[in-house]
């Protein structure tokens, strides 16, 4: 039988990203955390953390990262049929990974009519949909939004759709640079702006069009920061049409070489095991969702 106290003490080293964000949490002392992580190794045979800034779960560690994250979501189901059951808490808090272009376009519409019903608290963390995945592999989160179709095991994958990205710049910025049309064996060497290390889009969206090896960019982690430089004439790059419907029909900013949009596919990872909440959810964005997302019916450069 587990002792939920270590397995949440491990939960919240990991979570919170070091012992000392952990104690406060808990509300403990940082050496009570560690105590409980020890003996939680001690119990298990093996170490669960990797002591690096921030502590990693060895693999050990995320198959009991995997088991708390769903015996939480589990245990919180009591509370709609045990309502004086002090322990549970009639307010849930999810933890989902999702990409920053999809917090910053369709998520917040999609989810709010969900939210306003269900006793919900939602912990958003933001990774690049080509990696997002990672944080359910580690037990991180309970859900996870990603370009990845296969899922992790004990999860469930569902198509949601594809977001559509165009190559976009200021009508200044390809004035300034292509006065007589875009070349193609020029475009490398003119400023693009990537998201970052992870963010693979660029590179592949000029691989597609024929254009190999490398190119200059400015990294920009911010969605909105993104469009902002791109506004502004600071570099070209790959932005989701929802963020700029605006700007597209106003001409304040222009397709780079017409025609050519990337379909990014986005897919809801959750686990099989984690409650009526997160199973309402999931049932919830299958249903709205495609009301932002395309049919990846063209895709120059897919993503994943």
């Amino acid at each position: 039988m587990f002792d939920y106290k270590l397995l949440a003490a491990l939960g919240a080293v990991v979570e919170q990203g070091g012992f000392d964000r952990a104690a406060q949490v808990l509300g403990l002392s940082q050496s009570a955390v560690s105590q409980r992580i020890k003996l939680l190794e001690t119990r298990v045979g093996q170490p669960v953390l990797i002591r690096a800034n921030p502590p990693e779960p060895t693999e050990m560690g995320r198959r009991l990262l995997n088991h708390v994250q769903q015996v939480r979501l589990l245990e919180s189901d009591l509370g709609d049929l045990i309502p004086d059951l002090d322990e549970c808490s009639s307010t849930q808090r999810l933890r989902v990974a999702l990409n920053a272009d999809s917090l910053a376009t369709w998520w917040a519409p999609a989810i709010g009519a969900f939210s306003a019903q269900q006793p919900l608290l939602l912990d958003l963390l933001v990774e690049d949909q080509d990696v997002g995945l990672r944080r359910m592999r580690a037990g991180e989160v309970a859900a996870c939004l990603c370009a990845v179709e296969r899922p992790v095991a004990g999860a469930r994958s569902l198509a949601l759709g594809s977001m559509r990205y165009r190559a976009l710049a200021s009508a200044d910025f390809l004035e300034r640079h292509f006065p007589n049309g875009v070349s193609l064996r020029a475009l490398t060497g003119v400023p693009a702006i990537v998201f970052g290390p992870d963010d693979r889009l660029q590179h592949r969206y000029l691989a597609a069009l024929g254009i190999e090896g490398g190119f200059v960019h400015h990294l920009c982690p911010s969605s909105e920061g993104f469009v902002r430089l791109i506004e502004a004439g600071i570099g070209w790059g790959l932005v989701p049409e929802l963020q700029v419907l605006e700007s597209l029909a106003s001409g304040a900013l222009c397709e780079v070489v017409a025609d050519t949009p990337v379909d990014v596919p986005l897919y809801w990872h959750h686990w099989r095991n984690g409650g009526e909440l997160l199973n309402r959810l999931t049932e919830h964005l299958v249903r709205t969702v495609p009301t932002w997302l395309v049919k990846a019916e063209r895709n120059l450069a897919r993503r994943g």
